[in-house]
């Protein structure tokens, strides 16, 4: 990230938050302010993750509503404990 594209923004929160984040800071030998950028880096990674983990199920989901292809419990269950001891399996082909 270059200098050029840092834009300060101003957060409002209470005492309380204020001191709990400094106290950590303080723990941590860093600022208040790495503190809390890296507290939003980290948040919008990981909500960035379960976003696209929701479009990748509702994607499936209507994959499967549209063609009816799927594999069962059973047989996701089989090619997981088959990967868990050391096979290396294909995984099970979907089926109408």
């Amino acid at each position: 990230m270059t200098t050029a594209t840092v834009r300060p923004v101003a957060i409002k929160i209470d005492e309380d938050t204020k001191a709990r984040v400094k106290r950590l800071a303080d723990a941590r030998h860093r600022t208040s302010h790495w503190l809390m950028r890296e507290a939003i880096s980290q948040y919008v990674e990981r909500e960035e993750k379960r976003e696209a983990f929701r479009q990748d199920t509702l994607k499936a989901w209507e994959d499967y509503r549209t063609t009816g292809l799927h594999v069962t419990a059973a047989e996701a269950d089989n090619w997981l404990a088959q990967l868990e001891q050391g096979h290396d399996v294909e995984p099970p082909e979907c089926h109408a």
